[in-house]
C-alpha cells in the first residue's frame, strides 16, 4: 500500500513507476481502499458532479440562519457582466468561490475539499477553468486526483484542520491542492506542480482561523476567494518556471510548526482575531 508522506516521495514514486502523477495517485487510492480503478474514477467523477450541481444550484436570495452570509456570489456574477477589474476568468473564479462558500453557510450540499470551510476553492478553480478553456470532464477528474495527492501529503505532514493549524490549514491547504491541479490542466510537470503547491502554502502561511460567532461564515466565505486567487497566482508562477526557494516538503514542515505556534484563540475557537472585534462579539455565543 502506498501512503505518500512527502511530496518528493510522491514524485519519485511516480517517476519510478513511469506513470503520470495523477495515475499513480489514483492507484494509491485503489490500494488504500481496495477498489478497482473504475470504482475510484466513478467516485472522483461523482465529486466533480457534486461540485457542479452545488454551483448550478446556487440561489442569490438564500441567506444563512445567522443572516451574515448570502447574496455576494450573485453580486459578483452580476458585476462580471460588465467590464471588470480582474477580467472575465478571475471574476468568474471569485463569483464561484463566493457561491460555494455561501452554499456551505446555507447548509446546502457541498464537497469538503479538503474541509467544508474551504469548500469553495477547488470548485472555483476547476469549474471556471472548464468554462473558459473548454476542457473535458476527464481532464478535471485527473486534476482532482492531483489535488487529492497533494492534500494527502499536507494532511500527513502538516494539517487540514483549522482547529489544529489555523486557517492556513484549511484555505491554505485548499489553495495548495488547487494550484497543482491547475498546473496539471495546463500541461505542467510534476515538479512544477510541487512548486505551485509550496508557493500557495507560503502565500497564506500563518493565516488565523477566527470565525465570527464560531460560524463558518465570516471571514471564511471571502477567504475562499483569496484561496482560489492564490492558487491561480502560484500555478502561473510555477508554469513560468519560478520555483519555491524553500523545498516543498520543508514548506509543509514550516506550516505544521507555524500551526502549532498559533495561540488557541486563533485556531477556530472564535475567541481571537476578527471574532474578538466589537462586531464579532455581537455574534459570540451568550454565556448561560
Amino acid at each position: 500500500m502506498i501512503d505518500f508522506t512527502s511530496i518528493q516521495q510522491m514524485l519519485d514514486d511516480s517517476r519510478e513507476a513511469n506513470l503520470p502523477l495523477w495515475k499513480n495517485i489514483q492507484l494509491s487510492d485503489c490500494q488504500r481502499q481496495d477498489i478497482t480503478p473504475e470504482t475510484s474514477w466513478a467516485k472522483m467523477s461523482a465529486m466533480l458532479e457534486a461540485m457542479t450541481q452545488a454551483d448550478e444550484g446556487y440561489r442569490a436570495e438564500d441567506r444563512s440562519r445567522s443572516g451574515l452570509t448570502g447574496g455576494d456570489g450573485g453580486k459578483m456574477a452580476e458585476y462580471g457582466q460588465g467590464e471588470t477589474l480582474c477580467g472575465p476568468l478571475l471574476t468568474d473564479v471569485m463569483a464561484g468561490a463566493l457561491r460555494m462558500g455561501e452554499c456551505n453557510a446555507c447548509m446546502k450540499r457541498i464537497v469538503a475539499a479538503p474541509t467544508a470551510g474551504a469548500c469553495g476553492v477547488l470548485p472555483a478553480v476547476l469549474l471556471p477553468y472548464r468554462r473558459h478553456f473548454g476542457c473535458g470532464e476527464n481532464a478535471l477528474v485527473q486534476a482532482l486526483y492531483v489535488a487529492s495527492g497533494f492534500g494527502m501529503v499536507i494532511a500527513a505532514r502538516a494539517s487540514i484542520s483549522g482547529a489544529e493549524g489555523g486557517c492556513q490549514a484549511e484555505i491554505g491547504s485548499a489553495a495548495a491542492m488547487a494550484a497543482p491541479a491547475l498546473v496539471h490542466l495546463q500541461g505542467g510537470s510534476p515538479e512544477q506542480m510541487s512548486h505551485a503547491c509550496a508557493m500557495a502554502v507560503k502565500n497564506l502561511l500563518g493565516l488565523a482561523c477566527d470565525p465570527v460567532g464560531g460560524l463558518v461564515e465570516v471571514p471564511c466565505v471571502k477567504r475562499n476567494v483569496i484561496g482560489a486567487m492564490d492558487a491561480f497566482s502560484a500555478a502561473q508562477m510555477a508554469l513560468a518556471g519560478i520555483e519555491s526557494r524553500v523545498p516543498p516538503d520543508q514548506v509543509l514542515d514550516a506550516m505544521a510548526e507555524v500551526g502549532c505556534s498559533l495561540p488557541h484563540t486563533l485556531r477556530e475557537t472564535g475567541k481571537g482575531g476578527l471574532a474578538a472585534t466589537p462586531f464579532g462579539l455581537e455574534y459570540a455565543p451568550k454565556e448561560p
